[in-house]
């Protein structure tokens, strides 16, 4: 006696429940599924991309938003520091080193990162091919920029003002590829990185746009035509030598975005945060301490959901509890005919058991792949930011438990059913006919 075969033929015998139990179960399996494989890789990825940055410092405002614009470029600034107030952090003795950067433009949404090349060995950063920057305008692509962009070393593109898809593009100058990293799995691979020059010239140039515009106007008011003429702009400037280490020669005026920190001693943890907060117009903020308080804001929405996941595991564990009980009433005849036939009470017994956890088994399967397709849906929607960087089809063990767990529903289930079954009575039920 075939106990699979016959197990299968009573689950398809009533196609539409057997379906709406299973589809139930794989909902609240997939809602699982997706926190189980976000919680592990989100939480992973931020402490990758955080590594080796005690402290970030920058324009006073939300710490928070300081950690996500700084550290994982999702989120604006909060603002520019001045050059001579950054410099004073190089010469603190609870300082160890400093890494500037310089934001405000973007191309395609990825961001151009002024800085200089320690920020590329803070990441352990690999080139699969070029070189590192030199001069102004010379950029280095991350891996997913360079994949999706499909730009090759030598070539050039414009950058956009401001760190979001849509605003106005610099056309004066041009960046140009010099080298293309090899992909890491963290922050670089998504940042277009250059010197903090670059940044600073590129500004200077729009700046010195807008007042011969605002100059020839003037000129044009009070001249014939003919005799206005456009203002010649010297870019002599943009050609030399950037800083390799640390901060690139300036003048007061000039202003960085954020500031990466890295600690002498343990003792700094304790006084420079102090310091600069209270002893300079920057803020500083800690990326350990502001992700912990991030996870814990969003552990509410993860329990919200988790408690959602169990209510539909439990109501299809009582789906299945019903749709089994109601089967055995009506083919208690059928296994008084198995028991007629030569099948044992412990036959019978397992037949219902096999049934629930088939049932549950194909439910785990269908929801284990639905969260995964889910959130590959997620990440082709998002070229940018974190979730880009999340790997769909990454099998976690945790998943084995999430399969036990149905397992478990399946076997809870069947008890009182596979109990009916085992004290079917031949004779009893024969006799009805």
């Amino acid at each position: 006696m075939n106990l699979f075969k016959l197990s299968w033929k009573y689950l398809t015998f009533r196609p539409l429940s057997t379906g709406l139990n299973v589809l139930l179960l794989s909902l609240g399996l997939a809602i699982i599924t997706v926190l189980l494989l976000i919680q592990d890789q989100f939480e992973k990825k931020m402490t990758q991309d955080a590594a080796g940055i005690d402290l970030v410092v920058g324009a006073k405002g939300s710490p928070l938003q300081l950690i996500l614009a700084g550290v994982y470029h999702i989120d604006f600034p909060t603002g520019n520091i001045p050059m001579d107030e950054a410099k004073k952090l190089t010469r603190n003795r609870l300082v160890k080193s400093v890494i500037p950067l310089a934001l405000g433009d973007n191309y395609q949404g990825f961001r151009i990162v002024g800085t200089n090349h320690d920020y590329l060995n803070l990441y352990g950063a690999e080139f699969s091919e070029g070189k590192i920057w030199e001069e102004p305008f010379e950029v280095v692509l991350g891996s997913d920029i360079a994949k999706k962009s499909g730009m090759k070393v030598g070539d050039s593109f414009e950058g956009s003002h401001g760190i979001s898809v849509g605003s106005h593009e610099h056309e004066d100058h041009d960046y140009r590829v010099v080298g293309i990293l090899s992909p890491k799995g963290n922050v670089v691979d998504r940042l277009v990185l250059t010197s903090i020059e670059s940044v600073w010239y590129t500004h200077d140039e729009a700046e010195t746009e807008e007042e011969a515009a605002t100059e020839s106007d003037s000129l044009a008011s009070e001249l014939p035509v003919a005799e206005a003429e456009e203002p010649e702009v010297h870019l002599d400037k943009f050609h030399s030598p950037v800083a390799k280490t640390g901060f690139p020669e300036s003048d007061v005026t000039r202003e960085v975005t954020t500031l990466l920190l890295q600690y002498r001693n343990p003792i700094a943890a304790v006084q420079l945060p102090r310091q600069i907060n209270s002893g300079t117009s920057m803020q500083a903020a800690s990326p350990s301490f502001e992700m912990s308080r991030l996870f814990e804001l969003l552990g509410v929405g993860v329990s919200l959901l988790q408690g959602l996941a169990f209510v539909l595991i439990a109501i299809s564990g009582l789906g299945i509890f019903i749709a089994l009980y109601n089967s055995l009433k009506e083919r208690k005849y059928d296994l008084a005919i198995l028991r007629a036939i030569g099948a044992s009470r412990i036959q019978l017994l397992f037949l219902i058991f096999l049934e629930g956890i088939m049932l549950t088994f194909l439910g785990a399967v269908l929801g284990i792949l639905l969260g995964h397709t889910f959130l590959w849906v997620v990440i082709s929607q998002n070229d940018q930011g974190v979730v880009s960087n999340l790997q769909a089809w990454i099998f976690l063990k945790e998943e084995l438990w999430v399969l036990g767990y149905a397992l478990g529903v399946g076997l809870l289930a069947s008890i009182i059913p596979a109990w009916s079954a085992y004290q079917t009575s031949i004779a009893k039920q024969l006799t009805k006919v």
